[in-house]
């Protein structure tokens, strides 16, 4: 229904279940980059459970507690933003990405999250906006560095992936400090 623009080539778009067949497709592509990384990859590997992986931020825009969004570069899906969470009347979200090889050092990542912030914090008033890494994922850790994101901590041996405990980072960025760095 809409589009934002990040450069003459690439755009922001809703990401809805109407779209599984295109968003399946771009999961295999980027299934290597993303399947460590993103939860749904993993469970994302057909079309009934592409859908429900959309249904599920689909829900959650109904309810106000999340949203997904892809990134299209010359009309290709080629990677995503998303409000894992968001909670309003706590003041917090969470923002996490993806993306497959071809959208990779062009800042797409970069510009989507510069929209998914403004869009927390001047549209919707939130005071808190936070990024979850794996401490294996440097790439992950980089864009939470260049949207101005602080180490708050890392949760020692947080998650499990295929038998292995990961130690997660968490990053924030304040409401003041965007405003601080926006003007």
């Amino acid at each position: 229904m809409y589009a934002v623009p990040l450069t003459d080539r690439a755009e922001l778009r809703p990401l809805e279940p109407w779209q599984a067949p295109e968003f399946l497709a771009h999961i295999d592509r980027a299934r290597d980059l993303v399947d460590p990384w993103i939860p749904w990859a993993t469970f994302s590997t057909d079309l009934a459970s592409a859908r429900a992986t959309l249904q599920r931020y689909a829900d959650k825009q109904v309810a106000d507690a999340g949203r997904i969004y892809g990134i299209w570069l010359d009309g290709t899906l080629v990677g995503g933003v998303m409000f894992v969470r968001f909670d309003a009347s706590q003041g917090t979200a969470e923002i996490g990405v993806w993306s497959e090889p071809a959208a990779e050092r062009r800042g797409l990542i970069g510009a989507a999250v510069h929209r998914l912030l403004a869009y927390a914090f001047e549209e919707r008033g939130l005071h808190r906006v936070e990024w979850w890494n794996s401490t294996v994922n440097v790439r992950s850790r980089a864009v939470a560095q260049r949207a101005g994101m602080h180490l708050d901590g890392t949760l020692r041996e947080h998650t499990e992936y295929r038998g292995v405990r990961l130690d997660m980072e968490v990053w924030s960025l304040l409401a003041h400090e965007w405003k601080g760095r926006e003007a």
